[in-house]
């Protein structure tokens, strides 16, 4: 039965792999989005990330997860005779590849984890109904890969500590590998495994040879790493003298910038019971409360999850993301309650239903499509304004941001943003020279529908100095961002942004004497 369920469960995984949400910037801007600049030459936006002084995301962990599966779309492409690979075919098969690498190394690992098969049989279920499971691990973020990293981790910890009678020199070596791989990814990656690797200690006293081992294979991964890095940085051609000269390292750059609260208040500032209070229930819903009072015994994963909050706490940044290798880990090591299973069950089941239509379908969900509306439209665009919205991924336009300027405006107030359309906008009345070119300019606006502030512009016979025309909308998209509880109420903000969900694109003229 629990098997059945389970392949259920994978079908619901695709369902929302394929839903064009768009839960955070950083799944475009710090992965593919960087690697898809270089090997398809798409004109890209490098955040300051990747651009300042001393840069603190490294490209090493991005060539592995992404850059060889587009060389690969690549070659497949050119090979059957087509032309350069459009960007929303390298977009939606990353999110194949994470969709695979979620049921095939994601599940393999909580399978190996959990080895009671009755205890499995819970277990796996629960991982794979989780909306997390559905809808963050199969974007292309930084914390995703590190989920599936730290739980091969622990795959390996277990499997070392475990087989007293070999000396464990494979399962080591990939150790190292990928304990380097994972603090390349992420600095966070050690949190959850600092407390699990304690129990290495024994078996390298026994066993000195697999330590060395462990030691060379993280030496050599970290060389390689510093070298891709290192190349990827500096301009021209790499030499081995620009290592010895200026090596970039870009995790002791990472943790240099996160240990200035200065630097971490520009993205925010939490308590430090924000982890543990807010972004723990938000992730695991009805299940929050069974990590305390229904876990199994202490166990390699529970440890793991439990110290990995704890040190992450510490930082005063927290967003619910950083905490998605945890998850895996406590769902895995709970117990359903004997008592009212059937009610527990029901509220797991409609808590992951709502957040996964919320975050995997609607949350910011027209952005993507809106891109490749863009990619599409055979429109003479000059300006693409973004206003109340996520930062659009660029680099889906398909060329047409060489001579696109897509300008974000973000959370701009209204009045403000107006005055920036009106500098770009063409006159509603065009010009005698734009009738006999034909080649007049035109500017889009895009904006939620519910941002009402837009209304009096959009209208058929508007008499302001700005006019807005609907050209295109996607109906599946909601703006969390825009709620104003405080001023309008909150059930008036809910008709507002629900009731008038949708991402609408306007073309923009103005009135010229």
């Amino acid at each position: 039965m629990w098997r059945r369920l389970y392949f259920l469960l994978i079908l619901v995984r695709v369902y929302f792999a394929f839903s064009p949400s768009y839960l955070h910037p950083d799944e475009n801007f710090q992965g593919p989005e960087v690697i898809a600049g270089r090997i398809f030459s798409y004109p890209v936006h490098l955040t300051w990330e990747f651009t300042s002084e001393n840069p603190i995301r490294s490209s090493f962990p991005l060539w592995l997860a992404y850059g060889s599966p587009m060389y690969l779309l690549r070659w497949l492409w050119e090979g059957f005779g087509y032309e350069e690979v459009a960007p929303s075919v390298v977009y939606w098969a990353l999110r194949v590849l994470m969709l695979t690498l979620s049921i095939v190394l994601e599940d393999w690992a909580v399978q190996e984890l959990v080895q009671s098969p009755r205890q499995r049989r819970v277990a796996v279920p629960l991982v794979a109904s989780s909306y997390v499971t559905w809808t963050l691990q199969t974007h292309t973020f930084s914390n995703s890969l590190e989920t599936l990293l730290v739980a091969w981790s622990l795959v390996l910890i277990g499997r070392i500590v475990e087989d007293k009678k070999h000396s464990g020199v494979f399962a080591s070596s990939m150790l190292g590998f990928l304990a380097v791989v994972g603090v390349f990814n992420r600095i966070t990656f050690p949190a959850f495994l600092l407390v699990p690797a304690l129990s290495l200690l024994p078996h390298f006293r026994r066993k000195p040879f697999s330590l060395v081992f462990l030691l060379t294979f993280a030496g050599i991964t970290a060389f390689i790493a510093i070298c891709v890095d290192t190349a990827f940085y500096t301009s021209g051609s790499f030499k081995f003298t620009s290592l010895m000269n200026h090596p970039i390292i870009t995790p002791l750059n990472n943790v240099k910038y996160n240990s200035s609260t200065v630097n971490l208040a520009q993205h925010g500032i939490h308590p430090f019971y924000q982890h543990f209070l807010v972004n723990l229930p938000q992730l695991l819903g009805p299940a929050f409360p069974l990590i305390f009072f229904q876990s199994r015994k202490t166990t390699i994963r529970l440890l793991s999850a439990f110290s990995g909050v704890l040190f992450l706490s510490f930082f005063p940044h927290q967003e619910a993301r950083f905490l998605i290798p945890a998850v895996p880990l406590f769902l895995s090591s709970i117990r359903l309650p004997k008592r009212h299973t059937p009610a527990w069950i029901g509220s797991w089941v409609i808590f992951n239903v709502a957040m996964g239509f919320l975050m995997g379908v609607y949350h910011q969900g027209g952005i993507v499509p809106t891109q490749n509306y863009l990619a599409r439209s055979n429109e003479t665009l000059s300006h693409v304004l973004w206003w109340k919205t996520y930062s659009p991924p660029i680099w889906l336009l398909n060329g047409k941001n060489e001579d696109l300027d897509t300008r974000d405006l973000m959370g701009m107030p209204g009045p403000k943003m107006l005055e920036e359309l009106a500098k770009v906008s063409p006159c509603e009345n065009k010009s005698l020279f734009e009738r006999l070119t034909g080649s007049p300019k035109t500017v889009y606006l895009v904006a939620p529908r519910s941002a009402y502030f837009l209304k009096p512009y959009a209208q058929p016979n508007a008499t302001t100095e700005v006019k807005l025309e609907e050209v295109w909308s996607y109906r599946q998209h909601l703006n969390l961002d825009d709620m104003d509880f405080g001023d309008e109420g909150v059930w008036p903000t809910l008709q507002r942004v629900v009731g008038d969900r949708g991402l609408v694109t306007y073309k923009a003229t103005k009135s010229c004497s």
